[in-house]
């Protein structure tokens, strides 16, 4: 079907072939070499052409000139043949550029011509066309590939100068295709590496619609997915017949994600001057960081007048070098000696800004060209960045059909009629062999697929105060990145960012978006979490914590209750001064050992009962001290034990003075019992008790310390701290006071039930405020006690109130028993003399009697007591008997029994 279309449009070609001749340049030689170059930009619509091309068009056609120049100039490459050049415009469009390739195959097409006649009969005359043995271009990619379609069926071979899409590499769609620039997947790859090189990884792409741009894009995306660590933000396409507004729309798509300032340009230099403009309308010059393909590469026209909006941008060129030789050649083109050009005039008007007739098209200025004008000398001039290719492209048809030549006519010299027929299959199989060194004295060759290898120049635009703006070489890419300092807009120093998100601080992990793998969330690790690779955290084991940047775990700080906290000080203050008040009142008794104060108030089981205080001040001490194995063993035994002591001590006083007085009230028998030695036994057993489930204690759950860290593991794990303790629980330490604390309890009873004998008997009263005021101490305790179980304080809080605890129901005891008979003894020895003594039966009834007498009194008003006891006694009464025999009783050794005082 489209060789039917093709025979179609070469016999319309033939018609109307004058309308072709005055757009093509056509110069004579015994081998004709086509030409595709982009003379004229793309015409507005309804017309093929636009304005003419400067840079990419005449300075790339001029080149070609110069080649074939040099070429038949050179004695040694191809000796006796000419090369002829058939020159066309491709407009920059890819349908017209198809039309005017049609002209090449004109010569291999038969017409049969057997029905054609004159107006007089005779058979009609043709001009036979050139033979096309080869063809150089096109330059932009679109336009390659609709040519490369017709020039296959036709078997002529093309070498572009300019053309890189990676489709064109498809050597099976494209075989008579070779192109001297290596192909976009190669500039693909150094985009790639500079986008890495300066640490982006969220960008955006622009391309221009055809082929160039979309595979270019195509190509960078593959290569940017294989890579890794690359996002795509957006990628947008900038449309064939494009207005204003698409430019500017685009500006406002790539400002959606602003983040993604780096943006990758696969465009025509129309469409990135249509680029850099709208960014400068939509104030946002300095904004994008622009990477640029070939199609940019140095050149002025998409800078022009647009330098400040292009300041930073990167642009690709491969590997070339200024063509002194081009130069001045070129610089040398005058209106009169290159007149092969068709162009030239036109170029002549726009380069000088003047007319050279007035039918000129140029419309934007009236001054009249002088043909005196020189370029380079009263216009800039600058050599195009593809001259030194499309001089390649020319040589390398000319080495191939020379090798040629070399072999199919080894005894002729010019072209053989082997030659002649060998056709464009045997000469491609030439150029893809061909290697020699170019224009830029750089090796020239071709792969299998027919693409140059990659080599490539890197540029930067930038402004500097000492000079005026223009591209500066920062690098070069031959597989390997080479970056050299570069500048960036606003006199920036350091590299601009272009990423998603920012790197996240240490101790913190990425949250990844869905579908975007160079954005993402910082979540940081918390609680006694630690950063365990970029995008996960993990525990740290039960012992540890993270350190402070959440790198790494670390071990708990382990604590425990030191001396000098306010925790401490306090009960260890109270504990000294008990511990001296007591040692005081020890050795006043021992002082005053056989007076009768001290014989009184029971002197065996008051050294017990100032030992056991004295216990509970020590175990102050031991409860705030390190633990270790051997403290925690004395904190199991010493912590009830000074309790027991003390509450046995009194417990048996309590229930002596009980048991003498119930007895006293029917009987004045003393209960056994109740002598000093009976009574240390009874104490002793009591205390046996508590000793025995200590014993106990240790043989099942042998002492050891621990470190808990449940104890003060807060939410903020910079809080968080191991307690050194001793394996003691709540439970166990409550059950440990649990005797001594029944003892109280049964003391208490005890000093409730006599509360009523009078104190001039007994220790009775002192004993219930001593137990009343203990029991109202220990009932706070417990509370505190417990309810502060899930405190992080709680070490510090339980230790203290136990101690304290502890300490108070001491000092209750030794205030309200030992201080006041201390009192009298140093303060009031006259008090501490024995009057009478009184023996245990009279002392039994005397008490008895008092205590029905005071009985009686509290039903009687005052003063009618007395009359009413002495009437209503009997003179044959128990009270008179035992009144009769007090004075003999009190004449004999009363025994120490510890509950007579003084009267």
């Amino acid at each position: 079907t489209a060789l039917l279309w093709v025979m179609k449009a070469l016999f319309d070609l033939t018609a109307s072939q004058e309308i072709y001749a005055p757009h093509s340049i056509r110069m004579e030689g015994d081998l004709t070499l086509g030409g595709l170059f982009p003379v004229h930009a793309r015409g507005i619509p309804g017309e093929p052409c636009g304005d003419i091309k400067k840079e990419n068009g005449i300075h790339r056609l001029e080149a070609m000139m110069y080649a074939l120049d040099q070429i038949n100039s050179d004695d040694e490459l191809l000796p006796n043949i000419t090369l002829g050049a058939r020159v066309l415009d491709t407009c920059s469009r890819d349908t017209y550029a198809l039309e005017q390739s049609l002209t090449f195959v004109q010569a291999l097409i038969q017409k049969d011509t057997s029905d054609v006649r004159c107006m007089n009969g005779e058979p009609p005359v043709f001009v036979k066309p050139e033979k096309v043995v080869g063809v150089i271009g096109a330059s932009a990619s679109s336009v390659s590939i609709m040519v490369a379609n017709i020039l296959r069926l036709f078997q002529i071979p093309q070498i572009s100068y300019a053309s890189t899409a990676p489709e064109l590499s498809d050597d099976r769609r494209y075989d008579f295709f070779s192109r001297v620039v290596p192909p976009d997947s190669f500039q693909a790859q150094a985009m790639v590496d500079i986008v890495k090189a300066m640490g982006w990884n969220y960008i955006s792409t622009v391309a221009s619609e055809g082929s160039y741009g979309e595979k270019g894009v195509d190509a960078f995306h593959q290569l940017s997915r294989e890579s890794g660590g690359i996002c795509i933000a957006q990628s947008l396409k900038i449309p064939h017949n494009h207005k204003q507004e698409n430019f500017d729309k685009i500006i406002r798509l790539l400002l959606d994600t602003r983040y993604a300032r780096a943006v990758i340009l696969f465009a025509s230099d129309e469409d990135i001057r249509g680029i850099l403009n709208a960014s400068k309308r939509a104030d946002q010059v300095g904004h994008f960081l622009w990477i640029g393909s070939d199609s940019w590469g140095a050149k002025n026209s998409p800078v022009h007048q647009l330098e400040e909006a292009a300041v930073g941008a990167v642009t690709i060129l491969p590997k070339r070098a200024t063509i002194v030789g081009f130069d001045a050649y070129f610089t040398s083109r005058t209106l009169e000696n290159n007149r092969r050009n068709v162009w030239f005039a036109e170029y002549w008007e726009e380069n000088f800004n003047c007319k050279l007739m007035s039918s000129s098209k140029k419309e934007d200025t009236s001054r009249k060209c002088t043909g005196q004008e020189r370029i380079g000398t009263d216009s800039k001039y600058e050599q195009e960045g593809k001259v030194q290719f499309v001089i390649d492209a020319v040589y390398a048809m000319a080495h191939a059909l020379h090798n040629m030549q070399r072999d199919l006519c080894p005894d002729v010299s010019g072209i053989c009629p082997d030659m002649d027929l060998a056709g464009g299959k045997k000469l491609l199989k030439y150029i893809r062999s061909v290697t020699f060194n170019g224009s830029a004295r750089t090796s020239v060759n071709f792969n299998r697929n027919g693409d140059a290898p990659g080599r490539y120049d890197l540029f930067q635009y930038q402004i500097n105060n000492n000079s005026s703006p223009g591209y500066k070489n920062i690098g070069q890419w031959t597989e390997t990145l080479q970056l050299n300092d570069m500048q960036w807009p606003n006199g920036q120093t350091e590299v601009p960012s272009s990423v998603c998100s920012q790197p996240c601080k240490t101790g913190e992990r990425k949250k990844t978006v869905k579908g975007m793998p160079c954005c993402w969330h910082c979540e940081p690790c918390d609680g006694y979490q630690y950063q365990y690779d970029e995008t996960s955290c993990k525990l740290c084991s039960y012992s540890m914590m993270p350190n402070p940047n959440r790198t790494a775990c670390q071990p708990i700080p382990i604590v425990k209750l030191e001396w000098h906290s306010p925790w401490a000080v306090i009960p260890v203050f109270l504990a000294m001064l008990g511990i001296i008040a007591t040692i005081f009142v020890m050795a006043t008794f021992i002082r005053y050992n056989d007076t009768p104060i001290v014989r009184a108030s029971g002197r065996e089981l008051s050294y017990v009962l100032l030992t056991g205080i004295f216990l509970c001040y020590i175990i102050t001490f031991v409860m705030i001290a390190k633990p270790n194995v051997a403290i925690c063993s004395f904190r199991r035994i010493f912590l009830g034990l000074g309790m027991c002591i003390s509450y046995a001590a009194l417990l048996t006083k309590t229930n002596r003075i009980y048991r003498i007085f119930e007895e006293g009230k029917t009987s004045v028998t003393a209960p056994r019992l109740i002598s000093p030695t009976s009574q240390l036994a009874i104490t002793s057993s009591l205390i046996s008790a508590q000793l025995l489930g200590v014993f106990i204690w240790f043989g099942v759950d042998p002492p050891n310390i621990i470190v808990d860290y449940d104890e003060q593991k807060s939410i903020d794990s910079d809080q968080a701290r191991g307690v050194l303790k001793c394996d003691i629980t709540d439970l166990q330490i409550i059950c440990s006071l649990g005797y001594s604390i029944l003892l109280m309890v049964t003391c208490t009873v005890y000093a409730i039930k006599t509360r009523g004998v009078p104190e001039n008997f007994n220790e009775a009263k002192p004993i219930g405020f001593t137990m009343y005021t203990t029991c109202i101490v220990w009932l706070a305790f417990i509370p505190i006690f417990f309810g502060t179980a899930q405190s992080t304080e709680k070490l510090y809080i339980q230790t203290t109130t136990l101690c304290i605890s502890m300490n108070l129901s001491a000092s209750v005891a030794l205030g309200m028993l030992y201080i006041p008979k201390v009192y009298v003894i140093i303060f009031h020895p006259e008090l501490n003399v024995q009057k009478r003594k009184r023996s245990f039966k009279a002392v039994v009834t005397a008490a008895s009697l008092t205590t029905r007498l005071s009985h009686k009194t509290s039903d009687r008003p005052n003063g009618e007591a007395k009359t009413e006891l002495c009437e209503n006694v009997d003179p044959n009464s128990k009270y008179h008997q035992t009144r009769a025999h007090i004075h003999k009783e009190s004449q004999s050794s009363s025994a120490d029994l510890g509950v007579g005082v003084l009267i």
